[in-house]
């Protein structure tokens, strides 16, 4: 086992109901401490979110290095992964999801 270490960029229309950051923060720590693979993990946020506030959409991007890359087998350094899923709006409107994707990308 290795760790992942990495950001995560949570992104959301609400319909009804809005929550602090902290609560999403807590949302991607507790899929983050799980046994897993960065993929699964981040289905897994964006599907929570999506299941309990039933926002218009959901958008999550990690970006991520993985140990086992760096510490041993192949020994590369500065390789990291990115994955996402797009939920409802997110995935329907490709205005919204460029919007999403624009601003992760200036907080570079």
């Amino acid at each position: 086992m290795a760790p992942i270490i990495g950001k995560a960029h949570v992104g959301y229309l609400p319909n009804n109901k809005v929550v602090g950051i902290s609560k999403l923060a807590r949302v991607v720590e507790a899929f983050a401490r799980r046994f897993q693979v960065q993929e699964k993990m981040t289905a897994q946020i964006a599907n929570c979110i999506q299941d309990v506030l039933q926002p218009q959409g959901v958008g999550v991007v990690i970006e991520a290095v993985h140990q086992c890359m760096t510490t041993r087998g192949i020994h590369k350094s500065d390789v990291s992964m990115v994955t996402s899923q797009m939920v409802g709006t997110f995935r329907k409107d490709a205005r919204t999801r460029v919007e999403f994707l624009r601003m992760i990308d200036a907080k570079r």
